[in-house]
């Protein structure tokens, strides 16, 4: 059975999992120079190359073979968390959307710091998840030529792929949403 899939779990330090675990660091061989992949790790058996320490194939052709591969992503955000229920009472308070508009709080933020710009060219605000997961997938490559339409026709076509076959699935953009009301809500509490 070949499972097609694209699973990414965060982390505040993902070296404190990676100790924990057997591991493969995946490689990344097809490119000059050849290296380890950023973020991909194998949990399962797969040809292993003892000199580089890391897979013996590609990632893509390790794909292609049905061997599964794992992003462990660093994400510093959750080193502020400190536990469970602070996570989730930061998850559920509605967060201060004018964050958006200030550009020394907003260029703080995770994910979209560097869209001030963007955010301020959309005719109407973001002030839901919803929304702020369609800013975060209209500031893509793909999708850029949607900046300062309004939310009813960015909506239509903002999850459709590309020309390219590249789409910004609307769960993981839901999912990095989340995360970036988390992050003002972590900062809002900074600031006040």
């Amino acid at each position: 059975m070949r499972i097609d899939s694209d699973i990414d779990i965060d982390f505040g330090d993902r070296d404190k999992l990676l100790k924990l675990i057997e591991h493969t660091p995946a490689a990344m061989r097809n490119v000059r120079p050849m290296r380890k992949h950023a973020t991909g790790v194998y949990i399962t058996d797969i040809p292993y190359d003892p000199v580089n320490d890391m897979a013996g194939i590609d990632y893509t052709v390790a794909d292609k073979r049905g061997y599964f591969k794992l992003d462990l992503l660093n994400v510093h955000v959750y080193t502020l968390i400190q536990d469970e229920q602070h996570l989730v009472r930061l998850m559920n308070r509605e967060p201060n959307w004018a964050i958006l508009k200030d550009y020394n709080k907003m260029k703080e933020l995770i994910h979209i710091g560097n869209h001030y710009r963007s955010i301020k060219s959309m005719p109407e605000p973001i002030d839901s998840i919803p929304r702020l997961a369609m800013f975060l997938a209209l500031i893509r490559p793909a999708k850029k030529h949607l900046i300062g339409l309004p939310w009813s026709e960015v909506s239509k076509t903002i999850w459709d792929k590309g020309d390219d076959g590249y789409s910004f699935k609307k769960s993981h953009a839901i999912a990095y949403a989340q995360l970036v009301v988390v992050h003002m809500n972590l900062l809002w509490q900074t600031f006040n």
